[in-house]
């Protein structure tokens, strides 16, 4: 007992000064951006789109130059989260969410089997991007950046976007375009290094706080749980201590920021577990990056908050969470 406790001391004594280097390191890394129209293809992260969907969007994401898969893959999880069977209160149906009107007059056949079905995403992935596209062709003349004003014509109205001469000056429309335009960035594949967070240090100061707390599932920390938590629970509350809202579920807490590689993990970057590799919707598990390889958690019932690494056979990826991220992320599943 006496030497698994001296391990950990030794163990937490490395991970701090792997988190001050590799901190200091990360300051002066440049954010690189999206590369788009001119500047490089841009393609999706790893893991980002369950793969049942990801050669669809890939090919159909292409269609025209105001598109790219990752603003495809952005405008398909703000709808729908995936899901090919959702349905709003308003009536809107399947993963990208078209109202019967629409779908009925800019519905394609995408897959070529003669029938267009709106629940069908074979169907209805290509009808987006076709939609999208046809917009961005009424749109074209009007200044400003055309796939700021495409987005805008989708939420507004085309007419509303050529009357304005550009993104018209309502605040629905205008945080539907941000909304999109920042979840494109989590779901493109970073082309260069990313900018660190500025809130690393702190979120991570708060989740060494909990160390040793016994895992409670279903925990937020509350004085009623004991202060105890549950993986996403930890994430959720190290940056909410910083300011930042996430979602309470590990696998919405994903699409909060850009993903880096395994080689430019960063302190402070969320790392992320899943039982299938391909599909980011079978995540089961968050983690913080502290540096080293490894990571404060909760990691399950009967353990305590504490040091893990992160390599193992399920380890996603991770994402680099930005407060604008976390902000755009939808605030509920379709129904």
């Amino acid at each position: 007992m006496a030497r698994k406790v001296w391990l950990t001391v030794i163990v937490g004594a490395g991970l701090c000064c792997s988190f001050l280097a590799l901190l200091v390191v990360g300051t002066f890394s440049a954010a690189a951006g999206l590369a788009r129209n001119g500047g490089g293809a841009v393609t999706l992260a790893k893991g980002t789109v369950p793969a049942i969907y990801q050669p669809i969007v890939l090919k159909w994401g292409n269609l025209c130059p105001a598109i790219n898969p990752a603003l495809l893959a952005a405008q398909l999880y703000q709808e729908s989260g995936w899901n090919a069977r959702a349905q709003s209160p308003a009536q809107a149906q399947g993963i990208a969410q078209f109202i019967p009107g629409t779908w009925a007059t800019h519905g394609v056949d995408g897959n070529g089997d003669g029938r267009t079905d709106v629940w069908d995403p074979q169907d209805a992935i290509p009808s987006a991007a076709s939609y999208d596209c046809e917009l961005a062709s009424y749109v074209k003349n009007v200044p400003g950046d055309v796939t700021d004003n495409m987005l805008a014509s989708y939420n507004a109205g085309a007419y509303a976007v050529i009357q304005a001469g550009g993104v018209p000056a309502f605040a629905e429309t205008q945080n539907y375009v941000k909304t999109i335009r920042t979840l494109e960035k989590s779901f493109a594949a970073p082309v260069g290094r990313l900018a660190p967070s500025q809130q690393a240090a702190a979120a991570i100061y708060y989740a060494q706080q909990q160390l040793g707390k016994p895992y409670l599932w279903g925990g937020e920390g509350t004085a009623a749980q004991g202060g105890r938590f549950d993986c996403s629970g930890l994430t959720q509350a190290s940056y909410e201590s910083v300011g930042i809202s996430l979602p309470r579920v590990a696998n919405d807490q994903w699409n909060a920021g850009s993903h880096p590689a395994r080689s430019e993990l960063l302190p402070g970057d969320l790392v992320f577990f899943a039982t299938d590799l391909n599909d980011p919707r079978t995540i089961h598990h968050v983690g913080i990056y502290v540096g080293g390889g490894y990571m404060i958690d909760a990691p399950h019932t009967g353990a305590v908050i504490r040091f893990d690494p992160i390599d193992s056979a399920d380890y996603i990826g991770a994402t680099r969470v930005t407060q604008a991220g976390a902000q755009a992320l939808p605030t509920k599943a379709a129904a």
